[in-house]
């Protein structure tokens, strides 16, 4: 995909992290400098997850990075949310639970963001590394009989459905809040306007529309366990100081199981999306 050992900017270099995505940013010396977020983006685009060793970042230059890199969204009213198990830390702490399945996010609104940026402040002992697949390369890598099967398919897309792969059992008040949620439909392949095309799955993939719920839901878990084969994935092991940015448009992801109890704090800033579902 291009990008791979060639010079960027100045001391700026990239190594694949991969065969099919993920580069690895090293001799990034000045986070202010335009050419160098234009050089991550581009970056992105072809590897879908960046990784960044060692910066350290504190919420400022966090959000001052990411400012670089596009508008910087404030879902729940900061610009930069602290992602932990521990309710203390983190009032959503509960909802994150869903986040151990592989997933997209914003599929249930009308544009997703562009991409999100995670950094380590404190990692987990065992475990709570991230994973990411990209769906560009399995649909791409998909037989060509496949892809007609899958072409002109629309999804609904809810919040439901992600929390019920965690409370599989779940009581009538949290279904009502669950179903309070806005739900979406999009094309299950999302021609893109820049000619690629991903695929819209993921944890909160309902239901392939007008498809009996049996056949729909084989077809979701067939396509997503495709996606998501090893060839497919990279799996990042987090140090403390760590910067991964990824592709949300594109890229599915997941955090690995780890204690609830872990000191593990990462903090997030995400960019906002220009381009809608289809």
């Amino acid at each position: 995909m291009g990008l791979s050992d060639r010079h960027l900017h100045s001391g700026m270099q990239t190594t694949a992290l991969t065969p099919a995505l993920g580069v690895e940013v090293s001799g990034v010396d000045d986070l202010t400098d335009d050419l160098v977020a234009a050089r991550c983006l581009e970056a992105l685009k072809w590897r879908g997850v960046l990784l960044i060793r060692g910066l350290d970042l504190d919420d400022e230059q966090q959000i001052a990075f990411s400012g670089k890199l596009g508008e910087v969204l404030a879902p729940v009213g900061k610009k930069i949310f602290t992602v932990s198990l521990d309710p203390a830390k983190n009032s959503m702490a509960e909802y994150l639970k869903g986040t151990f399945n592989w997933h997209i996010d914003d599929t249930t609104n009308d544009v997703p963001a562009k991409a999100t940026m995670l950094t380590a402040r404190h990692v987990a002992m065992v475990g709570g590394g991230t994973e990411f697949a990209s769906t560009y390369v399995a649909y791409e890598s998909l037989p060509e009989h496949d892809r007609k099967r899958y072409d002109g398919l629309r999804v609904v897309h809810s919040f439901e459905a992600s929390q019920r792969l965690v409370y599989p059992d779940p009581s009538d008040k949290q279904i009502a809040a669950w179903r309070s949620q806005p739900t979406h439909e999009t094309s299950l392949v999302w021609n893109r306007a820049d000619g690629r095309r991903s695929l819209a799955i993921g944890a909160t993939a309902d239901h392939i529309v007008g498809m009996r719920p049996q056949e729909s839901r084989e077809l979701l878990d067939e396509l997503l366990a495709w996606s998501t084969r090893e060839q497919f994935v990279y799996t990042h092991n987090w140090k403390v100081g760590d910067v991964v940015i990824w592709d949300n448009t594109g890229m599915l992801h997941r955090a690995l199981p780890y204690d609830p109890t872990s000191e593990r704090t990462m903090k997030r800033t995400t960019i906002a999306g220009s381009e809608p579902w289809a």
